[in-house]
C-alpha cells in the first residue's frame, strides 16, 4: 500500500535550510490544515559558513513567491543590487577587465552581434548597456519603478546570516514551519532502506515521509547515513581554500558597487561584494600553489590599511558533488549536495532550483517518489556538469604566465564537453541552439560574455556568407548606444537610490 507524503523534515538551518523550507512551505500552503507539514531541525551549536553573499536573478522570483517584500528584505539584510560580475586581470593581469552582465545582448535569440563587432573584447559594451551602468555605479531602476521591476536585470548582494534569520522568522510566523532546536544523534533506517526517523537528543525520534538534508559539508543523511559517495572535481577546479574578511566603509556615504568584483591573483582570485553596511571580501585560492600565510598577505594587501585590525575567517573545501542527490526518501540541498567555489554565485541559485523542483514535484504518495528522485538526479547531475564547465571556462582562456593559470590551461584539466563546445565555437561562437533552455543555468549569453570578454574570437570568415545582416546588426548596436546614454543619464547612483527608496517605503 502506498502512503501519502504529508510530513517533510528539513535537517539543518542556515540559508540553505530556511530557504528550502520557505519555498516548499509557500508552494504547498503549509499554513492550511489539510496541506503538508514542514518542520526544520537545527542544532544551536553548529555555526554556518555564512559567506554566501552573492545571488543570481532567480532570487527575485523566489522572494516574491515566498511572500517577502523586497524593501523589507533590503532593510533586514543590508542588501544591495547586483547587476553582474566584473572580472579584473583574468586575461593578462595588467588591469584588463570584462563584464558578465545579467541583461542579455540586444537582439538576443534573433541575431548574434559578435560577427559584426570590430573588437570582440568589446562585445558586452557594443551589445549591452549594463556594462556602462555598472561602471557608473548606478541602480538598475528609477524611483518610479515598482519592487522587483527594473530596466536592468539584477540579483542581490546580501548578508547571509541576516538572510537566514529573515527566512526563519518568515517561515515560523507566516508559513507555519515548525522550528525544532535540537541535535540529531542518528538516523534510523527502515527495512526498505528509507530513513524511518531521526533520533533527536532532547525530543527523541522524529518521523517524516521526506527528509531534506541541509546539514552542510557533513551531509549527515545523504552522505553518512545513506552512503552516497562524493564525486570530486578538484582535477578541473583547483581552488580548495578561501579567506573571508568583513570591511567597514570609511564613509557611510561611500559609493556602492552594483556588481561583484572578481580580481584575479597569482593563484586564485579575490571577491569584493558591496553591502550597504560593509564590504565582504575574500580570497579564493589553491593550496597546491599558495600557502595560507601568503594567501592572507595577498588578501590584506588588496584591502589596504583598513585590514590591519580585522580578523580573517578560513574556509577549506573540495569542489564536487554527490553521485546521487535524491536517494530513497532523502534529498540533499546546499552544501550537503555539493560545492564549487563562489565564482558566479551558484550556491544559493542551486538551493533555489533544488527546493523549487522538490516543491513542484513533491510526490502525492511514496509510490511515485522513485520517479521524482530519478528525474531530479538526472537534471541536477547535468546542471552540476554544466556549472563546472562554465566555471572552468573563466580559467582556461587566460594568457597569464603564473604556474596556477598555466595549469588551468592544460587540456587534461578541461572536461571533454567543454572542449567540444569550444571546437564548435571556434568558427561561430555560442548560440541559443547549443543550450536546452528548460534546464540550463547559464544561457548562451553568459558564455558569449565570458569567451568574448577574454578575447576568444571565432573565425567568422570560415562561414562569412552567413553574416549578411550588417545593416540590422548596426541598427541594434546604434540602438544600444542610445539606450546606454539614456540609462547613464536617468538611472540614479546605487547607494542614493537604495536610501531614497527605503525611506519612501517606510
Amino acid at each position: 500500500m502506498s502512503k501519502a507524503v504529508k510530513k517533510v523534515v528539513v535537517v539543518g538551518g542556515g540559508t540553505a535550510g530556511w530557504l528550502t523550507a520557505s519555498i516548499i512551505a509557500a508552494h504547498h500552503y503549509s499554513d492550511k490544515p489539510d496541506a503538508i507539514h514542514v518542520s526544520l531541525v537545527e542544532s544551536s551549536d553548529i555555526p554556518t559558513v555564512g559567506v554566501g553573499e552573492g545571488t543570481w536573478p532567480t532570487m527575485k522570483n523566489t522572494l516574491r513567491d515566498i511572500g517577502l517584500k523586497e524593501s523589507d528584505f533590503f532593510k533586514s539584510c543590508h542588501a544591495a543590487f547586483k547587476q553582474g560580475g566584473k572580472f579584473v586581470n583574468w586575461v593578462h593581469g595588467n588591469g584588463d577587465f570584462y563584464y558578465h552582465p545579467f541583461t542579455v545582448p540586444l537582439g538576443y535569440g534573433r541575431i548574434d552581434l559578435a560577427p559584426y563587432v570590430n573588437n570582440i573584447e568589446d562585445f558586452a559594451i557594443e551589445s549591452n548597456y549594463q556594462h556602462e551602468v555598472c561602471e557608473a555605479g548606478l541602480a538598475p531602476r528609477t524611483l518610479n519603478e515598482d519592487e522587483f521591476q527594473g530596466q536592468c536585470n539584477y540579483a542581490y548582494h546580501l548578508d547571509a546570516g541576516a538572510f537566514a534569520d529573515v527566512l526563519k522568522k518568515h517561515c515560523t510566523e507566516k508559513l507555519a514551519v515548525k522550528h525544532i532546536v535540537d541535535t540529531v544523534l542518528e538516523a534510523k533506517l527502515a527495512a526498505n532502506g528509507d530513513i524511518h526517523s531521526i533520533e533527536l537528543e532532547k525530543n527523541g525520534p522524529l518521523e517524516a515521509d521526506l527528509f531534506i538534508d541541509c546539514s552542510g559539508f557533513a551531509s549527515h543523511l545523504l552522505g553518512k547515513t545513506l552512503g552516497v559517495p562524493f564525486k570530486s572535481t578538484s582535477d578541473i577546479l583547483f581552488n580548495d581554500s578561501a579567506l573571508a574578511i568583513q570591511v567597514p566603509y570609511a564613509d557611510e556615504h561611500e559609493p556602492l558597487a552594483c556588481h561583484t568584483i572578481a580580481t584575479a591573483q597569482e593563484a586564485g582570485w579575490i571577491w569584493d561584494i558591496g553591502l550597504t553596511s560593509r564590504r565582504g571580501i575574500g580570497h579564493v585560492y589553491s593550496s597546491r600553489f599558495m600557502d595560507d600565510e601568503r594567501a592572507e598577505q595577498v588578501l590584506r594587501k588588496y584591502v589596504g590599511p583598513a585590514a590591519k585590525e580585522l580578523s580573517v575567517k578560513t574556509i577549506k573545501f573540495e569542489s564536487g558533488y554527490r553521485e546521487q542527490f535524491w536517494k530513497n526518501n532523502c534529498v540533499a540541498v546546499g552544501l550537503a549536495a555539493g560545492f564549487v567555489e563562489p565564482l558566479e554565485a551558484t550556491a544559493l541559485m542551486l538551493v533555489e532550483i533544488s527546493a523549487r523542483y522538490i516543491a513542484e514535484n513533491l510526490p502525492a504518495d511514496d509510490a511515485v517518489m522513485p520517479i521524482a528522485a530519478k528525474r531530479f538526479n538526472s537534471q541536477m547531475d547535468y546542471r552540476w556538469q554544466r556549472i563546472i564547465d562554465f566555471l572552468k571556462l573563466h580559467y582556461m582562456l587566460t594568457k597569464r604566465p603564473e604556474p596556477y593559470w598555466q595549469e588551468n590551461c592544460d587540456p587534461a584539466s578541461i572536461p571533454d564537453s567543454l572542449r567540444e563546445d569550444l571546437a564548435v565555437w571556434g568558427y561561430r561562437g555560442p548560440t541559443t541552439n547549443d543550450f536546452d533552455a528548460a534546464i540550463e543555468l547559464f544561457p548562451a549569453a553568459s558564455y558569449q560574455y565570458v569567451i568574448y570578454g577574454m578575447g576568444f574570437k571565432p573565425d567568422f570568415t570560415r562561414q562569412a556568407y552567413l553574416h549578411r545582416n550588417t545593416k540590422q546588426a548596426q541598427q541594434i548596436i546604434n540602438r544600444n548606444h542610445q539606450l546606454t546614454q539614456q540609462m547613464v543619464q536617468t538611472l540614479p547612483p546605487h547607494r542614493d537610490y537604495i536610501e531614497q527608496w527605503l525611506a519612501r517605503a517606510g
